[in-house]
């Protein structure tokens, strides 16, 4: 029998790539190791160069996994047409966000406002003595505290940003003589991750440091703990709002002129309220807002997860977790939007060393990290109203799916030839999984 010291293995790290692939081929794969070290290294880059970059980014890496790069076209947003690039692998998301925006081209477009950029770094500190001593002393050294970290934020300062403020947050009723310094920060164009990390972790030397210098308290008092010093990831105030709108007569038909431009407001309205009500009609809802989000943070070379994580805590700030986007028909007039936390850079990691991320940024205009919001957050509500047309129109799969074809096929191992056939029976037709498999069997026993 197989024991599990077989398989656990010192110096890992140091090994050569090809080594490292033979021995997973060996004790996890238990194939050829030479079939399954062409097969990694078949995705590695042709540019030696780009390739040791590439691997710079994260350890121990074995290969690259490739995730397709699309452009959405014709977004206008402030009045300005853009071409978004969007990295992802889930087929119609591209094209969803593509007809969107070529949709509000002709209706608009749309505007988009970011209401701040705000960030929030925490030290989590206990403290063991008179409470009200603690927070008093706390708001006398608080300039000290700012000052104290000048050698840190200088260069921030000099672009418009540094540390805006701080507070004391007594969180003893919910944990023992556990206190938390909150502080805000302005990054500017960056996202600004170790830079907050810097000034939080100064800020925790100095605060235990003033501490044990004053004669306010006693020996025991002054054995305050800092627990971690860490940036949040939830930037409440770090909000962009995008917006579409338009007359209710100006929205056209649906689903083939069915339904009127009336009875596609009235549905589309009830939909975005169902998902302002039930979390489980919301977390799909916003699973396709971040579809859109999610696939430019990658394209521009941002932190896809760190953005997830406050959007989805945002979400539920009231206790209830509830869609991010609202429609609202008055008056003759439908309007649509969304107010979404992002925090992002357009300088410093992967924006300025990735090449497509580089280039991404390119493709729409080196914008600063304000502007990135804007386009990022109109991405995201073309996403969703992409989503709620279909769903409320001809239902989500008849696109999907048509979309989802090449992938059906590709997994059926289809000749180039059962594609092209394939691709023109099922023009107008449902397309399953199943109908598929039929199809290429069908034409497969007749071709024999």
């Amino acid at each position: 029998m197989e024991s599990n010291d077989e398989k656990e293995i010192s110096g890992f790290s140091k090994m050569g790539k090809r080594e490292k692939i033979a021995w997973l081929a060996k004790n996890f794969l238990y194939e050829n190791p030479i079939k399954i070290v062409n097969e990694f290294a078949g995705f590695w880059h042709d540019n030696v160069e780009a390739q040791k970059l590439l691997d710079g980014f994260s350890e121990n890496t074995l290969t690259n996994f490739p995730v397709p790069f699309g452009i959405a076209p014709n977004f206008k947003i402030n009045e300005k047409i853009f071409a978004v690039p969007m990295v992802i692998e889930e087929s119609s998301v591209v094209a969803a966000a593509s007809n969107a925006a070529k949709f509000w081209l002709s209706r608009g477009g749309f505007k988009a406002h970011v209401f701040n950029t705000k960030k929030v770094g925490q030290v989590h500190l206990v403290y063991r003595g008179d409470k009200e001593k603690f927070i008093s002393f706390f708001h006398t050294i608080k300039t000290e505290l700012i000052f104290g970290v000048k050698h840190i934020t200088s260069k921030m300062e000099e672009r418009g940003g540094g540390v805006l403020d701080m507070e004391l947050l007594d969180f003893t009723h919910l944990e023992p003589d556990y206190y938390q310094i909150r502080a805000y920060f302005e990054t500017v164009d960056s996202m600004g991750a170790n830079f907050i990390n810097s000034c939080l972790e100064e800020f925790g030397k100095l605060f235990q440091q003033k501490i044990s210098e004053s004669p306010l308290f006693t020996d025991y008092e002054k054995d305050t703990e800092i627990v971690m010093c860490i940036l949040s990831n939830y930037t409440p105030e770090c909000i962009v709002r995008a917006e579409v709108s338009c007359k209710v007569s100006e929205l056209g038909t649906f689903d083939n002129g069915s339904m009127t431009a009336d009875e596609f407001a009235w549905k589309f309205e009830r939909a975005v309220n169902i998902a302002r009500i039930d979390p489980y009609r919301a977390t799909t809802h916003n699973k396709g807002i971040m579809n859109g989000i999610d696939a430019v943070v990658l394209a521009t070379g941002n932190d896809f997860r760190a953005v997830e994580a406050c959007v989805h805590t945002y979400a539920c700030r009231d206790g209830v977790y509830r869609s991010l986007s609202m429609c609202e028909v008055k008056d003759g007039q439908f309007r649509f939007w969304m107010d979404v936390p992002i925090a992002i850079g357009t300088v410093g990691g992967l924006t300025s060393l990735h090449p497509l991320a580089k280039r991404s940024l390119e493709m729409l205009g080196n914008p600063n990290a304000r502007q990135l919001m804007e386009v990022i957050a109109c991405v995201g509500l073309a996403q969703n109203f992409g989503a709620l047309r279909s769903l409320t129109t001809v239902g989500i799969q008849a696109g999907h799916m048509k979309m989802h074809l090449p992938n059906i096929l590709a997994s059926m191992n289809a000749t180039d030839v059962e594609i092209t056939e394939a691709q023109k029976y099922f023009e107008g037709k449902v397309v399953s999984v199943v109908a598929v498999r039929d199809f290429l069997e069908k034409m497969r026993s007749t071709n024999h």
